[in-house]
């Protein structure tokens, strides 16, 4: 009974973790971006599933038969997302620079995901509102008075 108890907490968290990058993903779905909505909660449930599974492995195999590293996992998520992000950029026909801000909201998207995933829940909420802050509010400030195309 203790495992199932311990799989309801993990989903809960998995739950939290999907939730919070839903909520920057909403900020970009509204100016339709190419990662929005669905693409935020699954990078955050992503991380969030890797570091777990890497630290119950490391509780599976306590002996140092498998070796288990969540830095690792953690690691292996910035290097995967780079290349995702890397796909998101482009040039326009004015040889301006697109998709850098969402592969950036991605590539901050996935340590929310590894916070609750940490057992930071404060912070992972307080790091998605600080950035849905900088997406939306912030960016209208730049719009209008650094960049006014």
């Amino acid at each position: 009974m203790d495992a199932a108890l311990t799989d309801l907490r993990y989903l809960g968290e998995a739950l939290l973790a999907a939730a919070l990058g839903g909520v920057v993903g909403w900020e970009r779905e509204r100016k339709n971006k190419g990662a929005g909505f669905r693409t935020m909660m699954l990078v955050s449930l992503s991380s969030y599933l890797f570091v777990v599974v890497s630290l119950l492995a490391g509780e599976i195999f306590p002996d140092g038969a498998t070796r288990t590293d969540p830095v690792r996992a953690i690691q292996s998520i910035a290097t995967g997302l780079g290349f995702v992000g890397a796909g998101l950029v482009f040039r326009d026909r004015a040889d301006r620079p697109r998709g850098l801000t969402t592969a950036a909201a991605l590539l901050a998207v996935a340590p929310i995901g590894v916070s609750v995933a940490l057992g930071h829940w404060v912070l992972a909420v307080g790091t998605t509102l600080l950035l849905v802050l900088i997406l939306g509010p912030v960016g209208s400030v730049e719009d209008r008075y650094i960049d006014p195309d």
